[in-house]
């Protein structure tokens, strides 16, 4: 399938291949504070049901698991990057595919601006379906490092 012609360009090539749409994903919310993220392109990257999923940790040590969809995300993260410089750079990636389906361990480091120091590491889960002449995201999963749970346990 050809581009749809009411599609940006870059957009499209965002989409052809799995580590273009992952980095697309990056710097769709890595930016200083302040800073508009592209939230147009974040849209363009997720399947219109795509589900983000967000593992937090509670103040008594037990965790739970927060969901998201597209529109909802963008609501919840939008005043922290209002305050706050963000910078999500993938360190590692693997990649496992099977036929139109393929998942991605993509691991990253956090940072309040490209040459700050890491302020967390983490790992993304994240299921990508080709269809329609592109990959989608259907569903990003992540955690943090923290005690107990670690890339040295990987």
């Amino acid at each position: 399938m050809q581009q749809p012609q009411d599609t940006n360009p870059q957009w499209w090539q965002d989409t052809q291949d799995i580590p273009t749409i992952v980095r697309a994903i990056y710097e769709c919310i890595s930016g200083p504070a302040g800073a508009p993220r592209d939230w147009a392109r974040f849209r363009f990257l997720q399947h219109p049901q795509a589900r983000s999923l967000r593992t937090v940790v509670d103040a008594d040590g037990g965790t739970r698991a927060v969901v998201f969809d597209v529109e909802s995300y963008i609501v919840d993260v939008a005043p922290y990057f209002a305050a706050n410089g963000f910078f999500e750079v993938e360190i590692d990636q693997r990649v496992e595919r099977f036929g139109q389906v393929a998942h991605v361990w993509s691991r990253y480091e956090a940072r309040e601006s490209l040459e700050s120091p890491v302020i967390k590491r983490g790992a993304n889960s994240i299921q990508l379906c080709f269809e329609h002449g592109r990959w989608w995201v259907f569903s990003t999963v992540w955690d943090n490092e923290r005690e107990g749970v670690s890339f040295d346990l990987w």
